[in-house]
């Protein structure tokens, strides 16, 4: 029985902390289908709590994961316009209250202006009418709904583009999903599928995405995924990601942050003693050692551990004013839970965005108290003053009422404006080819102030973070509301 999952160099920085996320009981299966440690078990607490599908069950293959009775779509139906709709004279559905969208060659969306759609030639995926998209995300597998808001963003910004008046000379979105199901062979076929049948694909994420990696560059295929999760994808010469993939690094914010409250003396470095959660573990803490924390502990613990009262002695023992934790939110809440037994008050408790959920602190309780985390987007407590922010969540309310942001819907939602906006400046140049080429231009991309900027082109990490911290009832800013950008520490 082998651990396989994300290898990519970027799992070694705290950019894949956020990918981190499993049931951690599922781990020990075979082939190219286990979830590793960091991408199961933060997807479990990033992710919506038991809203896999249908209340947490698996998703009928090729199902609308949000669709009522987890029915499936028609083909060549659009997911995110239920029902019958007034078209307009190309056939485009007018979203009510709305005036019909131009026909081909016209007024290019709201916002961007001088773009001339003359020359425009009809290409994969593409009519008339409707630029075709496609998602390729895990919906079903050992964690089911594992990626589910990956495409629920994704449809939502389908939806807002469309109901907005964008085009893309004359022409709306139309989006088909795929289920790569936690499977490196789903991805495969999601990506074969996505080549015939789509001018692009838009918002994917997939624990095993190296499946599909020479599937999309083979055949052409604009890839704007929300994250990579695979050294194959990270090479993909067509793929990029509104959050990309980097080098083996870690971001000097945050043993800054903790120098500053420590000095850098009893650093605790912990983490879950399996897959990539412990190469991370260690890496991390070399990375952190080289500029500037004393590291007092490093110590892995055991995926079946019960009892962290011993780790916490040690850690006591040895003088830790910092600790930092590898795992996920019942990992997270059972060491914060240890250190109240045993009268442990380390100056800083510092997780990853795998802590910012609802799960954490509800797990926790009084415990929590404290906590911070880092993370290299805009809080959702921030939506009122972020339009970006609220955006996403208006209209994921309407295309999956009840369902909750998540980091990675909010990196899936950046993508498909991405997408949007690049294809819509290319007017009647856009192709494949052109799209690619205009996507290796893009950096320092922040989706309107969403989150961090990204170096898009050059797939470069971003080395820019921000900290909140659990008050008892909410997540506050620490040290205000602006990005610390302190560059890498690489090697």
């Amino acid at each position: 029985m082998a651990h396989k999952g994300v290898t990519v160099g970027f799992a070694r920085s705290a950019v894949a902390a956020a990918l981190v996320a499993v049931v951690l009981a599922i781990l020990a299966g075979c082939g190219g289908s286990t979830v590793d440690a960091k991408t199961a078990a933060r997807a479990q607490s990033v992710n919506n709590p038991g809203q896999g599908g249908q209340g947490g069950d698996a998703v009928v293959p090729g199902a609308d994961p949000t669709a009522p009775n987890g029915n499936p779509i028609a083909p060549g139906a659009d997911p995110t316009s239920p029902g019958e709709q007034p078209t307009n004279s190309s056939g485009d559905p007018v979203p009510p209250g709305q005036n019909p969208a131009p026909g081909p060659g016209q007024q290019p969306p709201p916002g961007i202006k001088g773009v001339s759609c003359a020359g425009f030639k009809n290409g994969p995926g593409m009519t008339n009418s409707v630029v075709k998209i496609g998602n390729s995300s895990d919906i079903s597998g050992p964690v089911p709904g594992l990626f589910t808001a990956a495409q629920q963003a994704t449809r939502a910004y389908v939806a807002y583009f469309n109901a907005s008046g964008g085009n893309i000379c004359g022409r709306k979105l139309q989006l088909d999903l795929y289920d790569s199901r936690t499977d490196g062979g789903g991805d495969q076929q999601g990506y074969t599928k996505g080549c015939d049948n789509d001018f692009a694909m838009v918002g994917s994420m997939s624990s095993f995405d190296s499946g599909g990696a020479k599937t999309a560059e083979g055949c052409g295929i604009p890839d704007i995924r929300a994250i990579a999760t695979t050294v194959e994808r990270g090479n993909c010469k067509t793929c990029f990601g509104a959050q990309p993939a980097g080098p083996d690094a870690f971001q000097n914010a945050v043993p800054d942050f903790i120098i500053r409250r420590t000095g850098g003396k009893g650093g605790g470095m912990l983490y879950i003693n399996i897959g990539a959660a412990a190469s991370n573990g260690q890496s991390q803490a070399k990375h952190e050692a080289k500029r500037g924390i004393k590291f007092a502990t490093v110590k892995g613990i055991d995926v079946a551990e019960f009892n962290y009262s011993p780790y916490v002695q040690q850690m006591k023992s040895a003088g830790v004013q910092s600790v930092q934790f590898i795992a996920a939110s019942p990992q997270f809440a059972k060491l914060a839970q240890a250190f109240v037994q045993n009268n442990f008050k380390p100056k800083v408790f510092l997780l990853d965005p795998s802590a910012y959920n609802d799960e954490y602190p509800k797990l926790a309780g009084d415990a929590a108290k404290g906590t911070y985390v880092f993370l290299n987007f805009t809080p959702f407590e921030e939506a009122a003053s972020n339009p970006e922010i609220k955006l996403y969540i208006q209209y994921l309310q309407q295309v999956a009422p009840g369902a909750k942001p998540t980091f990675f819907g909010l990196f899936a939602w950046s993508s498909a404006r991405l997408f949007a906006e690049q294809a819509t400046k290319l007017g009647g140049k856009l192709s494949r080819a052109s799209l690619i080429a205009a996507m290796r231009k893009v950096d320092n991309w922040t989706s309107n102030g969403m989150h961090a900027p990204m170096h898009v082109g050059s797939k470069k990490i971003s080395d820019c973070w921000r900290f909140i911290q659990w008050s008892g009832s909410a997540w506050k800013p620490v040290e205000g509301r602006k990005y610390q950008c302190r560059g890498l520490t690489t090697g």
